[in-house]
């Protein structure tokens, strides 16, 4: 399995995360190596419209929404799977339709969203195997992804928005799993057991 060197993206705590469950990642953008793994993850950290910009020097743009193994987005890798991000009105991979959209600021809710927030599974799938309703994940972000067909589980920060999401062969967790104790060790665990 790889998780996909796009700069600017924490990746040590996701390495530990899958070591802890006993994966070796390794960290690439050689697109030979991408294509051959089982399966892919892209983190992200940062801004969309610089993410974009180190996948097209590497040619990655095109190259991801064509994998046909398991691939996960993280954060903002989840962002980056939709057609654009409101933020620097950006365009991004395209495979699946939707913009993120900048959460709105309210009395006692912050942006950027910061810290605990339950999960509410929408639909059954494999990759929710064994995470209840209300089980914690941990969020760092200001732009999200509205409910939608691919929503597989919600979170509410004044609006609800999509905190997993499943198309195909492509997944995304808006928080990061790699900081989410229990409930992101399973969520990775499951990531690694499709096919």
């Amino acid at each position: 399995m790889v998780i996909i060197e796009n700069g600017g993206a924490n990746t040590a705590s996701l390495r530990h995360a899958l070591e802890r469950l006993a994966v070796a990642p390794d960290l690439t953008s050689d697109a030979a190596a991408i294509r051959a793994a089982s399966h892919v993850i892209l983190p992200g950290v940062g801004a969309a419209r610089d993410a974009m910009s180190r996948l097209r020097a590497r040619g990655l743009d095109d190259l991801i929404p064509r994998l046909t193994q398991p691939v996960l987005g993280i954060c903002l890798g989840m962002q980056l799977l939709y057609e654009s991000s409101e933020e620097g009105a950006t365009p991004c991979l395209g495979v699946i339709r939707g913009t993120a959209r900048r959460l709105v600021a309210l009395p006692g809710r912050p942006v950027p969203h910061m810290g605990w927030n339950q999960l509410t599974p929408t639909a059954s799938a494999a990759l929710l195997e064994g995470i209840e309703s209300g089980a914690h994940a941990y969020f760092v972000h200001s732009y999200a992804l509205p409910i939608g067909a691919e929503t597989i589980a919600s979170t509410d920060y004044g609006d609800e928005f999509s905190a997993v999401i499943a198309r195909d062969n492509f997944f995304g967790m808006q928080f990061h799993p790699e900081r989410s104790a229990h409930t992101g060790a399973r969520l990775l665990e499951n990531f690694l057991a499709l096919t």
